[in-house]
């Protein structure tokens, strides 16, 4: 019984770690992509010199 409770409490602190990394991702702005590949193509590419 020690040994479930072992793993029940290893696993909610690596969903929560999980967790903690995906909510501060979002508000570092790491998946803002303002032009997506879908539309990328439309726009045409600045002449490299």
């Amino acid at each position: 019984m020690g040994v479930i409770i072992l793993l029940l409490i290893a696993s909610i602190s690596v969903a929560g770690l999980f967790l903690g990394a995906f909510i501060w991702s979002v508000k570092t702005g790491q998946y803002d992509d303002e032009n997506a590949p879908s539309v990328r193509i439309l726009f045409e590419d600045k002449p490299k010199s």
